[in-house]
């Protein structure tokens, strides 16, 4: 069995790639999406029967914007740890913002210690 079932929503393929990657490797179960929308579609098709441990996001993509995101993922899995991975140029001030609503912020490009000290830290908390 592995160590949790995570959802990697970003619209970059090179990014999902390089997540799943070093997730896989570190023995957790990895579904993508290229939106949030089609994420949650295929978290509740049923199709992986494994209870899903954490999501981890981009903040801007081309159907959803930063202000939303977060929000938008918290409506359809409330209690799922959430971890942003991004790029944007309001990093310091995302950071505190998500820091005060539980979700933890990582800036790319995706570092491997960081994302799985982050995973480990969701998963122990979901």
């Amino acid at each position: 069995m592995g160590k949790g079932r995570v959802l990697v929503v970003d619209d970059e393929a090179d990014v999902r790639k390089s997540v799943r990657l070093i997730l896989t490797k570190a023995g957790y179960d990895v579904d993508e999406a290229d939106d949030p929308e089609s994420g949650v579609t295929l978290v509740k098709s049923g199709a992986n029967k494994t209870a899903l441990s954490a999501i981890i996001s981009d903040l801007n993509m081309p159907k959803i914007n930063e202000v939303i995101v977060v929000p938008y993922l918290r409506s359809q899995f409330p209690t799922c740890p959430i971890i942003v991975v991004s790029g944007s140029k309001m990093m310091e001030r995302s950071a505190k913002l998500f820091k005060e609503a539980n979700v933890e912020f990582l800036a790319k490009p995706v570092n491997q210690e960081q994302l799985l000290g982050a995973m480990k830290r969701a998963v122990k908390e979901a």
